[in-house]
């Protein structure tokens, strides 16, 4: 099976605003912006987050085709939530730090201890954002409505680095 990937102008420019959005408000919360940081996210939203998330949504699509009703639902849901995992929350953190040139609080156990309670805590919330997005929204603005609820999500992962640390 052919898997065509993308990478369009609108989620550029879209992931690169919104995740840098997300994130400034989250540093100005907590006192850590810089325009390193800031930057860092917007190259991160535009490059990475624009052209993964899209293509793992529309693989989605793809595996649950023959599904119908209720299970479908669920494993779209499911696969959104095994691709918003600790270890994503974790790269996230790990971006930030980079960003930060925390270069001291760069450790991998304690980056991935803080994903997974950070997820573990979210996960009723991902939960049903997860099946709103990947069930009640078209493909075309998925991404869309998946970065802004990862940009209110990035202010939370940002402020679960100092409360999970």
């Amino acid at each position: 099976m052919y898997l065509y990937l993308e990478y369009k102008l609108s989620n550029i420019v879209r992931g690169g605003i919104i995740y840098c959005g997300g994130d400034t408000i989250a540093a100005l919360i907590l006192g850590e912006f810089t325009l390193i940081r800031m930057l860092t996210m917007l190259v991160v939203g535009s490059t990475i987050y624009a052209f993964e998330i899209p293509n793992y949504f529309r693989w989605i699509d793809k595996k649950t085709l023959t599904l119908s009703g209720l299970k479908k639902a669920q494993a779209k849901t499911g696969l959104a939530l095994l691709y918003f995992n600790p270890l994503w929350v974790a790269r996230h953190l790990f971006f930030i730090k980079v960003s930060m040139l925390q270069w001291n609080e760069i450790a991998v156990i304690s980056l991935i201890n803080i994903g997974f309670y950070s997820f573990l805590v979210n996960i009723p919330i991902a939960v049903i954002a997860n099946y709103l997005i990947q069930n009640q929204v078209n493909l075309k603005w998925r991404f869309l409505a998946s970065a802004i609820f990862s940009a209110l999500m990035a202010i939370y992962y940002a402020m679960s680095a100092v409360w999970f640390s």
